[in-house]
């Protein structure tokens, strides 16, 4: 008999019906003297990974038929955990019967009691830690030494020795390891591992996100000097087999200060419409299957912006020379090129491996300006008709999406500026313009066109899905904005467009951006996966990613897949392997993505407090865009910055939080704040090691004789201080 981990599991639920010894399960299921050892090592496998649980007197028994459930515990800021049994309903486990998990941890609970809907159980043994490398502040104590986590979820410091501090110094970021933690009546012990620097010093605070998440640093020796040799790959033999598309007006739109580019694209009026050429840089001729530069490229899985700095998926020889569409420079591309009719709907198109020379490095606000104005610059001379041309498919593919119901959630983008030394100059919101949305709808159609033209060929490949959203989310999105007027009704079976539509009702309203967000918030995330199930957001039936492969893996394995597909089929020793291969792309690949975006998300809230530190007292115009029970969310007008009001704040009246109708009501005035109400704050207090900000509420008329700012300044000097936690 062949044994696995499922034949085990349903033997013993099933077939013996109650927990056996190892042996007594061995003899009933057959296992030869000489195969026992390796019997009893899958055991031990099952065991400790959860699926099976070692009982009293070394019977072995699994968990859900003894009213243990194993899975990933989520633990809340309010240190209340959750697990999900088999049937994805919610076990609720109270603070004190977490024992030492942390957020994360793979556990092993003991289901306890039942009361109405609710499940609830205790923790019985941390099966698996989440991660054991922590960042947090080092502080000195009276004899002993402890570090308090970042992560807020973890309601416990850190215990350091002595001997493990590294010489840390007091109030400097470390990166630390847990080493010790079995009793829950203790601290948990750990040892740092690297100190980082202290708060206000140059990188710091970049640097703790890139330890935080676990982002790579220098590439290896040998990746370096690998990406250098892939030169011998450009030449001309190579160039004779492609398509020559030299002679075209082709350009390239980005950010005024990218190195990385890594698509350019040209259109021309024709007699049935358009012809839209979108050349891609060809990175998969350089990065080899199997090399280490690959593996590199792999384990990174994308490019990650922070701000002032990119960390590559390629070294910069390749990413910022070899493979970017440098203006007047021969370089080899992947290119798609796509026939309209005059109403911008596909009649054709064909992908090509090609040579191009970039004829213009053009920004993104230089082709505004051009939008906006007619001007022709010398630059623009030779172009201004081709962008003529494009702007006006660009404007058909938009129309026509947004008719199709595809979302857009213009949600603003913090643009923070940084000085020579990294200080910053400036934060804004990045303002959307129209050449930005021109090279979207381009990008759009062009990974569309790509995704329909392998689903046609009935191939295995790799998608970029979005899957419905939860109905439960959905009602609970629409419970939200029902407090605030509006209707938003949700099925099992809705459609895009539904949504679409609603959001065109939210155009110019003050609650437009937090709504949107709250939206986007409701949907699931769009992940990447062999099995095509469509892109909810976008409306499409078919979509990939192909025109991105300098930043993005999946790009790049796309380009692979496209270039064996010549013939119409994959060789068959590669199909063979193609499940397997996608789905660990797939899946490794979605995850470096959403930690790429959580990095970012914090480096951009880390520098924005560190800007705000410097304007303690001023005053502000925002959005309430979050209610609590002990305060309310505000996010400034124009910056993007968001910080709490608290109610011990609020000295006009009590406030009780009506939960229900997400608002706080003042108990004597009746007076009401709610998401989405304007409001005028002074900032009253930054703390860059909490990450966070203070806002006090500004009233219209401030006491005479006293200014507003003088009246902020005041607050935060009654404010008192938080006492450290031990």
């Amino acid at each position: 008999m062949h044994l696995n981990e499922a034949l085990i599991i349903d033997y013993l639920r099933y077939k013996a019906g109650r927990p056996l010894k190892p042996k007594e399960l061995a003899a009933q299921l057959g296992v030869s003297d000489a195969n026992y050892r390796k019997f009893r090592d899958l055991l031990k496998k099952m065991t400790d990974e959860g699926k099976l649980v070692q009982l009293r007197r070394g019977r072995i028994g699994v968990p859900g038929e003894m009213s243990l459930v194993v899975g990933p515990i989520s633990i809340s800021r309010t240190g209340y955990g959750t697990v999900y049994n088999e049937n994805q309903e919610p076990i609720v486990i109270p603070p004190d019967k977490v024992i030492t998990a942390l957020d994360g941890d793979k556990v092993m609970v003991r289901m306890e009691s039942e009361t109405g809907d609710d499940l609830y159980g205790k923790v019985i043994r941390v099966l698996e830690r989440a991660e054991q490398k922590l960042v947090g502040t080092f502080f000195k104590g009276k004899g002993f030494n402890y570090v308090i986590p970042d992560n807020k979820k973890i309601r416990r410091d850190i215990y350091i020795p002595n001997k493990d501090t590294k010489k840390a110094r007091d109030g400097e970021r470390v990166l630390v390891r847990l080493t010790d933690w079995d009793d829950p009546s203790r601290n948990p012990e750990g040892e740092v591992l690297e100190k980082i620097g202290l708060i206000g010093e140059s990188g710091t605070d970049l640097l703790t996100v890139i330890k935080k998440y676990g982002l790579p640093g220098e590439f290896p020796r040998q990746v370096i000097e690998e990406s250098g040799l892939a030169e011998e790959y450009f030449n001309d033999a190579e160039i004779k087999k492609r398509r020559d598309f030299s002679n075209e007006l082709i350009y390239t739109i980005d950010p005024a200060d990218a190195k990385d580019h890594d698509d350019a694209v040209t259109v021309t009026r024709t007699k049935s419409g358009y012809r839209l050429g979108v050349h891609i840089a060809d990175v998969s001729h350089f990065v080899r299957e199997n090399t280490l530069l690959d593996k590199e490229a792999f384990a990174r899985g994308n490019s990650v912006y922070l701000p002032g700095m990119v960390i590559p998926m390629l070294p910069e020889k390749l990413s910022n020379e070899l493979c970017s569409l440098k203006p007047n420079r021969k370089r080899l591309v992947y290119s798609i090129i796509i026939e309209f009719d005059k109403q911008g709907k596909e009649l054709s198109w064909e992908i090509v491996e090609g040579v191009i020379t970039s004829r213009a490095k053009l920004s993104y606000e230089e082709v505004q300006e051009y939008f906006n104005t007619g001007t022709v610059t010398p630059k623009l001379k030779k172009i201004a008709e081709n962008l003529n041309a494009a702007r006006e498919l660009a404007q058909l593919l938009m129309k026509n999406r947004m008719a199709d119901g595809s979302l857009d959630f213009d949600l603003p983008e913090s643009k923070i500026t940084l000085n020579k030394k990294g200080e910053i100059v400036e934060i804004a919101n990045r303002v959307r313009l129209e050449s930005h949305r021109l090279i979207e709808e381009f990008m759009l159609v062009a990974n569309r066109a790509i995704a329909l033209h392998v689903f046609r060929m009935a191939q295995k490949f790799l998608y970029r899905v979005h899957d419905k959203p939860d109905l439960e989310k959905l009602e609970a999105f629409s419970y939200l904005v029902s407090t605030l007027g509006y209707r938003f009704p949700v099925s099992p079976n809705m459609r895009p467009i539904q949504f679409s539509h609603f959001l065109d009702k939210l155009k110019g309203k003050p609650e437009e951006e937090f709504l949107n967000e709250l939206m986007l918030r409701s949907m699931k995330k769009a992940v990447y996966q062999q099995k095509n199930i469509g892109h909810f957001g976008l409306a499409f039936e078919h979509y990939t990613h192909f025109t991105s492969p300098i930043r993005r893996y999946p790009d790049l394995i796309v380009h692979r897949l496209l270039k064996k597909l010549k013939t119409g089929k994959y060789p068959v020793e590669l199909n063979k392997k193609l499940d397997t291969i996608l789905a660990n792309i797939g899946k490794h690949c979605s995850d470096t993505e959403r930690t790429a975006e959580e990095a970012e998300r914090e480096a951009v809230k880390i520098k924005q407090v560190a800007f705000m530190s410097h304007h303690v007292g001023d005053e502000y115009n925002g959005v309430i865009s979050g209610i609590l029970n002990f305060g309310f969310f505000v996010r400034l007008n124009n910056l993007g910055v968001e910080g709490m009001v608290r109610l011990s704040t609020l000295d006009d009246d009590y406030y009780s939080y009506d939960e229900r109708r997400f608002r706080l009501v003042g108990k004597r005035t009746g007076r009401i704040f709610q998401m989405g109400d304007t409001v005028a704050v002074g900032v009253m207090q930054v703390n860059q090691i909490k990450n966070e900000i203070d806002f006090c509420l500004i009233e219209p008329k401030a006491p005479k004789g006293i200014t507003r700012k003088e009246k902020t300044l005041q607050s935060q000097r009654r404010r008192p201080r938080h006492r450290r936690r031990k």
